[in-house]
């Protein structure tokens, strides 16, 4: 009984939402940063959105090809909008499967206000756990390149 059930269901976990790339981006082969790239998308790309994965959802190009972007370069509808066609029952398996109406994704990230930075303090033990560490040069370099950044010198504060 439990398994003709689920193939009821299975059409609904499988439904892929339109949506379009906020920016130019790399399509990876695994949600990973360092994953390998499949292609590379053009802002305001056209995709289908299907699973996701920790901050990260697998889309497929209208050209077929298929892979991983970063949750947060995904646009689905402008804010307080449904998508066209959205029905209460369609909006109502969007909850249930991505948690949200699927019209809007926010994250939150937590700072330091100015008075906390102008009165930070170094912590001792975590710089020389740091510098007791192995170096790891060819790793740094090789994440570098991945992510396309330029080298800079840098001179770290004393204790």
């Amino acid at each position: 009984m439990r398994f003709p059930a689920l193939l009821l269901l299975l059409p609904f976990l499988c439904w892929a939402e339109p949506a379009v790339v906020n920016r130019a981006t790399e399509l990876k082969k695994e949600p990973a940063t360092d994953a390998p790239t499949v292609a590379e998308l053009a802002e305001n790309a056209a995709v289908d959105a299907g699973e996701r994965k920790g901050g990260w959802t697998r889309v497929k190009t209208p050209g077929g090809a298929e892979g991983w972007v970063k949750m947060l370069l995904l646009r689905y509808g402008g804010p307080g909008t449904a998508k066209a066609g959205d029905t209460g029952l369609s909006q109502m398996f969007n909850v249930a499967r991505t948690g949200t109406s699927g019209t809007t994704v926010t994250t939150g990230v937590r700072g330091l206000d100015a008075e906390q930075i102008s009165n930070a303090q170094p912590n001792a033990a975590s710089w020389a756990r740091w510098r007791a560490s192995p170096p790891r040069r060819k790793l740094r370099a090789a994440f570098a390149r991945r992510a396309k950044l330029q080298a800079r010198q840098v001179d770290y504060p004393a204790p």
